[in-house]
């Protein structure tokens, strides 16, 4: 398959987006018609006189923000797993191969345990990813490996293993009734919770993870020739590989302390970018963000949509992304 002109797809998805977070806005229990959803933008967003269940009132202030997230959630995931699948030349690097998941719901369970607010429990969540992949850095650029990025690897998944045990144990020790539940529905990942005031920092944190990765998108070609190569060019191997690492950190760490661990997005998202445009990191990044968007806004919209109670999306992107990769490989074969 020929890697399409990243200009003509990378449009293309945008304008795709664009149209999928309308119908987005517009689906779910309560449909909103076209005409009521371009009423409500235009009316701007409500006063406090606003009834209740309007249109007006559904658009800007409930499934609005909610929707723009999950599109932000969706393309930071993608976004990180591209960068992640290139500083470790892995096809199956993940977001959350450095412990960052497992750190954030630690984080995350913590603060249900000590009856933190909302706002609390996501920073929370964001530390304890960052920190989660501090430890992990700092322990396997010390392991006496002759590959770092092996140390680093081995490093996430003894930490990454670590921490989902203190957390099962907490699970398990926590009250049955009351925070077992919550901390249950939180690991399983939910837009549910979004709030208008949320969007942004997400916004924010996000674009804070990008620039890194947006400002040595041309550099990041390099990491596909090997460490000898890479230096003879003049380029700093370990100072790059860090920046990445920090950028596809801190837009891991946002999307769960945003909506919780969903997982499978990172993994495949970038596969199928990399079909379309190519392996060019330059290429790739703007067509996995745009196309992690897209995806996380059809399945938010289908988690609230297939049934009487939501489904987490979690569920969602496992159920559709295990065939996916598949899928993708198997087309792989004839690339």
């Amino acid at each position: 398959m020929t890697p399409l002109r990243a200009p003509g797809i990378t449009g293309f998805l945008a304008v795709l987006l664009g149209f999928a977070l309308l119908l987005a806005v517009a689906a779910g229990r309560y449909p909103v018609t076209m005409m009521q959803l371009l009423d409500a933008l235009f009316a701007g967003p409500p006063d406090s006189n606003a009834e209740r269940f309007g249109a007006q009132n559904l658009v800007w202030q409930l499934r609005g923000p909610r929707v723009l997230v999950a599109a932000l959630v969706g393309a930071a995931l993608a976004a990180s797993g591209a960068a992640m699948q290139s500083v470790f030349r892995n096809p199956l690097a993940a977001p959350d191969l450095l412990g960052v998941s497992a750190g954030a719901a630690l984080g995350a369970v913590l603060a249900i345990l000590l009856g933190w607010p909302t706002g609390m429990l996501q920073a929370a969540a964001f530390a304890g990813g960052l920190a989660a992949v501090g430890l992990v850095w700092s322990l396997g650029r010390r392991l006496p490996l002759r590959d770092p990025m092996l140390g680093l690897v081995l490093a996430g998944i003894a930490i990454g293993s670590l921490l989902g045990a203190l957390v099962s144990l907490a699970k398990l020790l926590v009250d049955p009734i009351g925070e077992l539940p919550a901390i249950t529905f939180w690991l399983l990942g939910s837009f549910a919770g979004i709030e208008a005031s949320q969007l942004g920092w997400v916004a924010g944190a996000m674009l804070l993870g990008m620039l890194p990765l947006i400002a040595l998108r041309w550099k990041a070609d390099a990491l596909a020739l090997s460490d000898d190569e890479v230096r003879s060019l003049g380029i700093p191997l370990a100072r790059l590989r860090l920046w990445l690492v920090l950028g596809a950190t801190l837009l891991a760490a946002v999307s769960v302390a945003a909506a919780g661990i969903i997982g499978w997005v990172g993994l495949v998202v970038p596969h199928a970018a990399r079909m379309l445009v190519g392996a060019s990191f330059a290429r790739l990044l703007p067509v996995s963000a745009l196309l992690g968007a897209l995806l996380m806004v059809a399945i938010d919209a289908l988690s609230r949509s297939i049934a009487m109670t939501e489904v987490p999306p979690g569920v969602l992107t496992a159920v559709v992304g295990a065939p996916a990769l598949f899928a993708l490989m198997m087309r792989s074969r004839h690339v």
